[in-house]
């Protein structure tokens, strides 16, 4: 959407409301291809895997009670994570998109819809093209309801026809799309249990950044986050969510998109104005180091020899 609809980030194409769209459908197409070039040529001798990776926030209901703010998440999540997903898991986009993206488009006098079609043979080549799913993470939304008037020119922004709620008194450090939620991780991941077939998942992506420098490198707030992440992941293990493995991101500060070097993400601080680039462990590698060690959360009662 970044690349290909506002222009945001590159290749800074702004293409209507048909630009996002007809990207992600080459990507997943292209991503299909890839598999099977792999299963068919490589699986074999290597024996290795092929997946994918998504990043998706977790949509909540403002109001669990009301079936309009049900709906509202549900399109949050599907437009966001179903999206790339359903196609390869289920053979086809969602129907909640399908339904929304068409009728805009019918409004707007498109003889066909904004959203590409698979033919029946790409339905059959693309579903089940992922050994694995990789799952990026990081914040949570409440979401409700919201009709966008009739636009002559609609986005995928206004196709979804909700609106984005956070709570003020979530934690939010660094920049302003990142709250720290960490109980809505717990709902993507069984989610995608109940949506997907429980398939394996690997955490490719979960962490926080920070805006302001601390020059101690006192990044309590990361260990924080971290700690609530991972425990949430813990109790989607206990609901029998399949996941294998989980990546902290990042290792160091790096460039952050069309945010450049301002956006710090790593455990390590990296002073970018010395030509040596030296590395400074943030407080955080400390307590990551225990959980990597003791492969889960250390036990504070426990001395170490």
């Amino acid at each position: 959407e970044k690349g290909y609809e506002t222009g945001e980030h590159a290749p800074g194409l702004k293409l209507g409301g048909c630009g996002a769209y007809r990207a992600a459908h080459h990507i997943i197409k292209t991503h299909a291809k890839v598999w099977h070039s792999y299963n068919n040529t490589w699986r074999r001798e290597q024996r290795g895997m092929v997946g994918i990776s998504l990043t998706s926030g977790w949509g909540e209901p403002v109001d669990p009670h009301s079936q309009t703010d049900r709906d509202a998440a549900e399109r949050y999540i599907q437009f966001h994570l179903g999206w790339f997903a359903n196609p390869i898991y289920r053979g086809d986009y969602p129907e909640v998109m399908k339904n929304y993206v068409g009728k805009k488009s019918a409004q707007q006098g498109l003889g066909t819809s904004r959203l590409p079609t698979f033919s029946v043979q790409e339905k059959t080549y693309i579903k089940g093209t992922s050994d694995f799913l990789g799952i990026g993470h990081f914040t949570t939304r409440y979401v409700l309801q919201k009709n966008f008037p009739f636009l002559q020119v609609s986005s995928y922004h206004t196709d979804h026809d909700l609106a984005e709620l956070v709570d003020p008194n979530w934690p939010a450090p660094g920049p302003k799309w990142l709250y720290s939620v960490p109980w809505g991780f717990r709902r993507l991941l069984n989610f995608i249990k109940t949506q997907y077939g429980n398939p394996l998942i690997y955490v490719t992506e979960n962490g926080m950044s920070e805006t302001v420098q601390c020059p101690q490198l006192c990044d309590e707030w990361r260990i924080q986050y971290l700690k609530g992440y991972i425990n949430e992941i813990l109790k989607a293990l206990n609901d029998g969510v399949n996941v294998k493995g989980y990546t902290a991101w990042s290792l160091l500060d790096k460039f952050e998109w069309n945010k450049g070097f301002s956006e710090r993400f790593g455990l390590y601080h990296i002073d970018f104005k010395n030509k040596n680039k030296p590395r400074y462990p943030k407080a955080s590698v400390d307590y990551y180091k225990k959980i990597i060690s003791a492969n889960g959360f250390p036990n504070p009662r426990e001395v170490m020899s």
